[in-house]
């Protein structure tokens, strides 16, 4: 693997992720449609494109939910790594899922309107002054956007030319996009509907997001804030074997300081990858790895090991009356530093 742009091959591992992707998509589909007309809340049969709709949507939510329960997890335990690796190709997947409700919905909804779809959608409801009967069309857009463009730039191609920092952030806006469709689905469909079934699943579904993102918060090692030419960072039995304390810097950038056994080193907190959180990783076979996609670095020079080619900066660290400090400026990528031996203090 490399952060250069290089076609990658489909390989076994992602065929079987993105069949059994399909096939569940598929199932609930199937399910929504068989079964969804007989519990759904209404005086009269719900029409096909209606219940194709709300399927779809559905769907779209559940998706969304999955995505984002899947960062948190593998930092609360890497045996879910292996569902982070291809998480691109879900986002696709749940992009091309909303596309397809918010078809249903403006050719059903709209199809016979005076004006374009689009423009009759965006003016049927412009009661932005209130909460219940807010136009939801909007916050519809807004996710389906979002998501659309996330797609569309889910290629490594775009991760090499708009460069990791740039290319993150903008995928960090799948948050946005997911309080944009919990507000889309809250203040719409659950306004009117009586069945509580969905509404059991959608809460729960919600509280599963924040809730687990804020369990592998606190779980994650504490960051130090540093000021100065040397920067305090902790005591060595203060750091978790195999495991980090982060250091926030004065410029902005952060440094992870490793520990393992009575070796302490430290490196860019950022993977070279996708800027992926690497205080947040641990030490596996002798080498610092990234809890995103498992990108690997040793600890004395923050170079992949052979035949990879990816490398971090690496900071220098001296112990004064017992304390780890490091150095605020970092050595350009790749640049051995011999790690502290901190035998004695522990």
């Amino acid at each position: 693997m490399s952060v250069r742009y290089i076609p990658v091959q489909w390989n076994r591992n992602k065929w079987v992720y993105d069949a059994f992707l399909l096939a569940m998509i598929a199932a609930y589909l199937m399910v929504f449609l068989q079964f969804g007309a007989g519990v759904a809340d209404a005086s009269r049969p719900v029409d096909g494109a209606i219940l194709r709709m709300r399927a779809f949507g559905s769907c779209a939510f559940f998706l969304l939910s999955i995505i984002l329960c899947i960062g948190p997890l593998a930092r609360l335990d890497r045996r879910f790594l292996p569902l982070l690796y291809n998480r691109r190709h879900f986002g696709v997947m749940t992009a091309a899922v909303a596309v397809t409700h918010a078809t249903y919905v403006i050719t059903w909804y709209f199809a016979f309107a005076p004006t374009p779809q689009i423009e009759a959608l965006l003016s049927s409801n412009t009661s932005f002054a209130q909460l219940l009967g807010f136009p939801i069309e909007v916050l519809g857009i807004v996710a389906l956007l979002i998501l659309a463009a996330l797609a569309a730039t889910s290629h490594d191609f775009w991760l090499s030319f708009l460069g990791a920092p740039v290319w993150k952030r903008l995928h960090l806006l799948i948050y946005p996009a997911y309080l944009a469709v919990v507000a889309h689905v809250a203040l719409g469909y659950l306004q009117d509907a009586d069945n509580p079934g969905f509404a059991i699943f959608f809460s729960a579904a919600a509280l599963a997001v924040s809730g687990l993102h804020l369990a592998a918060h606190l779980a994650a090692p504490g960051t130090a804030r540093a000021r100065g030419p040397w920067l305090p960072v902790a005591r060595p039995a203060e750091i978790p074997d195999k495991r980090a304390r982060i250091v926030r810097l004065p410029g902005g950038d952060r440094a992870a300081v490793f520990r393992d056994g009575a070796q302490v080193a430290a490196l860019s907190n950022a993977c070279a990858h996708q800027g992926g959180p690497l205080g947040e990783g641990r030490i596996i076979d002798g080498c610092v790895t990234c809890p995103w996609h498992g990108f690997q670095y040793r600890m004395r020079d923050g170079r992949s090991p052979a035949p990879f080619t990816e490398k971090v900066p690496t900071y220098d660290l001296r112990l004064r009356d017992g304390m780890i400090e490091i150095a605020a400026s970092a050595n350009p990528p790749g640049t051995p530093v011999a790690p502290l031996n901190v035998e004695d203090l522990l």
